[in-house]
């Protein structure tokens, strides 16, 4: 059994601490002081709940885990193990390392759940600093294993979790077959090893499903304050067929750079051993989904906030540098970027700030 830190204490960190604890693993997990919601309550009760039964449905995985250490001091967390899982909106990943930098080691092992090309990021922001010596390993995720929810402080629900997870190691060079080994033992589901951290982003499952069918559901998501089941509301036919056409766009992309990108459906099918015909039927009828009871209430939403700067922008962006057309894909952004007042294709992660264009050779 290892020792495991998990940065950040949001609806995945709290279910991967739990999880990693559950396993018999000893687990810290950090947030910052000014998120420090549940940190004090793990403290308070001594660990993390998660329910047998939420909103009438069975939930996965129920007790009560013991965890070690939660805290909001990141020198403590980062020293507690060279197993780091970051488990945050994309946004905070920058934020995030700024403040552990000062504490990283060559040691270390950092796990970006979802990675959205993080690991490049953070990779160049070390290249950058004056710890450029820094030689740490960087895993991009393409989710997290669980379907799963913050009921209240020190409380959670996990409606589902997925066969296997697929991630990439950064750089590509430092990937051994005993880290692989490694990695694996911390997870409680098997680890399919991607090539790099951009097929690690353009396989993730979030791409067409959660900003394609947040932006032309809008009107409802706001008017009804989200109150719904997303899933199988968002998704008729009509949405399914553009989501479709979209995913057509990203495997274009994909197959630009050299990757063999699994369809949407083949992905879902996979990932949460399903035989669905249809991506609709699969939203429509998911049994880890339809337990979902809830959907986003705006366009602040991380639906949009996240996997449309994070995941559409780069697809655009290594489009682009192949010169291929993407137009579902960007009018998706545009209509995001006109939704928040934001220019999603200057803010989102570009190629420039991945590194990608200065470490192309490496990639």
């Amino acid at each position: 059994m290892k020792n495991i830190t998990v940065i950040g204490a949001g609806n995945g960190g709290m279910t991967a601490a739990y999880h990693f604890s559950k396993e018999g693993h000893s687990v810290c997990i950090y947030d910052h002081a000014d998120f420090a919601t549940q940190i004090d309550a793990i403290n308070a009760n001594g660990g993390i709940t998660a329910l047998a039964e939420h909103h009438g449905e069975s939930m996965m995985f129920s007790g009560t885990e013991k965890i070690t250490k939660a805290t909001t001091n990141i020198k403590e967390a980062l020293e507690f193990s060279s197993i780091l899982v970051m488990i945050c909106p994309s946004f905070a990943q920058e934020i995030l390392f700024k403040d552990m930098l000062p504490y990283l080691t060559s040691e270390h092992k950092l796990i970006i759940m979802p990675g959205n090309y993080g690991g490049m990021v953070l990779q160049k922001m070390v290249n950058d600093s004056d710890k450029s010596d820094l030689n740490m390993v960087f895993i991009d995720a393409i989710s997290i294993p669980w379907a799963c929810r913050i009921v209240s402080p020190g409380v959670i629900s996990i409606m589902g979790i997925k066969t296997f997870l697929p991630m990439s190691i950064f750089p590509q060079e430092l990937s051994t077959s005993d880290l692989q080994a490694d990695i694996q033992n911390v997870f409680p589901i098997p680890v399919e090893f991607l090539d790099d951290p951009i097929q690690a982003g353009l396989e993730n499952i979030n791409f067409g499903g959660h900003p394609l069918l947040t932006t032309l559901n809008m009107g409802i998501l706001e008017n009804f304050d989200g109150k719904f089941n997303y899933y199988r509301d968002c998704c008729s036919t009509a949405t399914a067929n553009a989501a479709a056409k979209m995913d057509k766009e990203r495997l274009a992309v994909g197959a630009s750079w050299g990757y063999d990108l699994r369809t949407e459906l083949e992905a879902m099918n996979a990932l949460y051993d399903s035989n669905y015909d249809t991506v609709y039927e699969f939203n429509r009828a998911s049994t880890t989904h339809v337990k979902i009871d809830s959907a986003p209430a705006s366009s602040k939403n991380r639906y949009i906030t996240e996997d449309v700067p994070y995941l559409l922008v780069p697809c655009y962006e290594l489009a682009k540098a192949k010169g291929i057309k993407v137009p579902i894909v960007e009018s998706c952004i545009h209509i995001a970027s006109a939704y928040n007042d934001e220019n999603y294709f200057e803010t989102g992660r570009t190629l420039e700030k991945m590194g990608l264009i200065s470490q192309k050779s490496n990639i």
